[in-house]
């Protein structure tokens, strides 16, 4: 299980409300692509996390920007902008993921809940990777920018971030949360 002994310090995200009106419809957009067959158009930028409620035990889908993807473990992580607040954060607390579609891919998921400290490497690997969405990023979050790095490493660690890969597949260190299922992957056009 997971510790969240420091849950209660960790960021909320930067928006105070969900989002409603035009603003939903323009992050739901992506769900339409992916319902469509055309999800391999967003790459692995993207991803559609099919999850349960933890109320309702419907499976609810949620577009997530993937902010470190490795091709080796096929290993993707997202960050929480509404941090551990946000009900796909909730819903795999509670279960795990039912699906994860992303670069024309569809798998049944494991994840795993990123320790605080690993945060500050993947916010560097996305900024040198994707430096115009990393400004856009910094503006939203207030990521200290001219800080010290260690101001910037401490921030880093206030953020959720998840990482979604193949049940039962490796990174040399074990399966994810001990499990030793076989993957499911199926290729989508």
């Amino acid at each position: 299980m997971r510790d969240v002994s420091h849950s209660v310090s960790r960021n909320p995200g930067p928006f105070l409300s969900r989002p409603t009106g035009a603003v939903r419809f323009a992050f739901r957009l992506p769900i339409f692509l992916y319902r469509l067959g055309l999800g391999r158009v967003l790459g692995y930028r993207v991803l559609l996390l099919v999850h349960r409620g933890r109320k309702s035990g419907l499976p609810r889908e949620t577009v997530l920007e993937v902010v470190r993807h490795d091709a080796v473990t096929r290993e993707s992580v997202v960050l929480s902008g509404w941090g551990e607040k946000a009900d796909w954060y909730r819903n795999i607390e509670a279960a795990t993921a039912l699906e994860v579609r992303t670069g024309g891919e569809r798998y049944v998921p494991e994840h795993r809940f990123l320790a605080p400290e690993e945060n500050h490497a993947v916010i560097c690997d996305y900024a040198s990777l994707h430096p115009l969405a990393f400004r856009v990023f910094a503006r939203v979050f207030a990521y200290p920018l001219d800080g010290t790095e260690e101001e910037r490493q401490q921030f880093a660690e206030s953020f959720s971030l998840v990482a979604f890969r193949p049940r039962g597949e490796t990174n040399g260190r074990g399966p994810l949360n001990g499990q030793t299922n076989t993957t499911q992957r199926e290729v989508v056009s």
